[in-house]
């Protein structure tokens, strides 16, 4: 088993119902168990455009590789009605595989880690609900988050 963490967000729809919906869908995948959720952000488009999305991070364990588990996550994202027409479109639906355990991959589908959760708020902060001494490129978290103080973000009670 290697413990790896999705990043979630959606800005089209019930946004967090679909977060809710996804994270039981994911613990019924075969090959992934011990699913648990950060809680759930509210945060603006960062380079891209429409409504605020909806974010929390996801630790899993799993004994899928790599890019099986990207294409788990890639089906489940068309399930809720992913459309891709341009880069950074609003979406239903987006997961992000974040990392893998220690893995480093240089893929064409696929870079772990991901090469911008360290510029992202609204991965690092639930990131650091479920992995508080987390290392990412080398820093701990908190350094990442109170270095991008221009992206408003913010806990969704409950």
């Amino acid at each position: 088993m290697v413990r790896a963490y999705i990043g979630l967000g959606a800005n089209l729809g019930d946004s967090a119902a679909t977060l809710r919906r996804v994270l039981a869908e994911l613990q019924a995948i075969d090959g992934i168990a011990a699913v648990t959720a950060s809680p759930f952000y509210r945060s603006a488009p960062v380079d891209a455009t429409g409504p605020d999305f909806v974010n929390a991070v996801a630790a899993l364990d799993t004994v899928l590789p790599p890019l099986a588990l990207l294409d788990a996550l890639q089906a489940l994202e068309n399930r809720h009605g992913r459309l891709r027409p341009y880069k950074n479109a609003p979406r239903t639906l987006d997961l992000d595989l974040l990392a893998y355990g220690d893995t480093q991959l240089d893929h064409e589908r696929l870079i772990l880690p991901h090469p911008r959760m360290h510029l992202r708020a609204f991965v690092l902060l639930p990131l650091r609900d479920l992995a508080p001494d987390m290392t990412v490129q080398g820093k701990p978290i908190g350094e990442w988050i109170d270095a991008i103080p221009d992206q408003p973000i913010e806990r969704i009670a409950g």
